[in-house]
This record gives structure tokens, sequence and C-alpha cells, in this order.
């Protein structure tokens, strides 16, 4: 008796049109899942903002790693927006903030929009 052995088979190549179709599936999720542009802004006045358009008294912020100073005496972050109201005439007015050391970025954009929520427009930052 004899056994016919079976030929053996030629290997197939694998089909990349499926794995191609994943690959575009998560573009297209990546895509729509992924965000453009900024939610927020905060205006900050640029060069055209000199030191001739500055009027009334100063109004210097402090920002600290864990307080503000403003003008130079030590206030709670919550009563800032009150204090300068009786620094400013208007919205528009001048407020100059300045960073001290081991202030995080993050503490001044929390400021800057604390009295951009107060209604704060004329907001400069120096070094």
């Amino acid at each position: 008796m004899t056994l016919a052995l079976a030929r053996p088979r030629r290997a197939r190549r694998p089909s990349l049109t499926p794995m191609i179709d994943v690959v575009f599936l998560l573009l297209v999720f990546f895509m729509l899942a992924s965000r453009f542009g900024s939610e927020t802004a905060i205006t900050i006045a640029g060069a055209e903002a000199g030191p001739s358009d500055y009027t009334g008294p100063p109004r210097l912020i402090d920002v600290l790693p864990d307080g503000v100073l403003l003008n130079g005496s030590d206030i709670r972050e919550v009563t800032l927006a009150d204090q300068l109201q009786n620094l400013t005439q208007t919205p528009a007015d001048t407020i100059v903030l300045r960073a001290r050391e081991g202030a995080e970025v993050q503490r001044m954009v929390s400021v800057m929009e604390a009295l951009g929520e107060a209604g704060y427009t004329g907001l400069v930052m120096v070094e």
C-alpha cells in the first residue's frame, strides 16, 4: 500500500486591506477627536500702550508663588478685584502685572483670568 503525500500548499500572502482600513479609521477618529485652536484667550495690552497712556494712582500687582501683592501690600487674591476698584476710574485703565521669583505661569494666568472676569481689560505684563 502506498500513501500519497499531499502536495505542499503555496503560502498565501496576507492581505493588507484590513490593516489599511484600520489605519484610516484611526486617522479619522483622531482627526475628529482633536481640538484645533484655543477655546479661550487672555488679551494683554501690547506695544501700543505706552507709559504716556498711564494715568491715576499706581496699580502694580506682584504675583507670588503663594499670594499677590498690590502696590507692595500683601492682600488676599479674592479681594484683588474689589481693591482695584478704588484705584481705577474705568475697567480699561492700565494694570501692571509682574511675576515674582518662583511664581508659576499658571498662577499668573489665574490672576489674569480673575481680573478679566471682573471686567478689567487693560492688563500689561512686565518682567
